[in-house]
């Protein structure tokens, strides 16, 4: 066996868990003026049933954020929705290397402080 066949026989892979994809998520989200916080919690049995306020969908090695927040009152939630848009796909590219397609954005409310 050559040196070149055992390069190729032990390449290794590397996998990103959904979970740290949804925490950077998350807070990329919380950072962007504007957001009070994220329409729901992120807890384990939200991720285990998938029905928290992030959802990551992985479509081959691209990943597709859905997420639900809350903006604060006085502020345009047109805005602050692509703040986040921007803000979590440009996160999650840096941070994990996974590609992002598309961040959905849904605003599930309005927090009055």
């Amino acid at each position: 066996m050559e040196a070149e066949d055992i390069k190729k026989s032990a390449s290794s892979k590397l996998k990103i868990s959904d979970d740290v994809i949804i925490t950077v998520a998350r807070l990329a989200a919380l950072d962007v003026k504007g957001v009070a916080k994220l329409a729901g919690e992120v807890g384990k049995m939200s991720k285990l049933r998938n029905n928290g306020p992030i959802k990551i969908s992985m479509i081959g090695d691209v990943a597709a954020i859905d997420m639900s927040i809350v903006v604060k009152s006085g502020v345009k939630a047109v805005n602050v929705a692509q703040d986040v848009q921007t803000a979590v796909k440009e996160n999650v590219q840096n941070m994990t290397g996974v590609p992002v397609a598309r961040v959905n954005v849904t605003v599930g409310g309005v927090a009055f402080d």
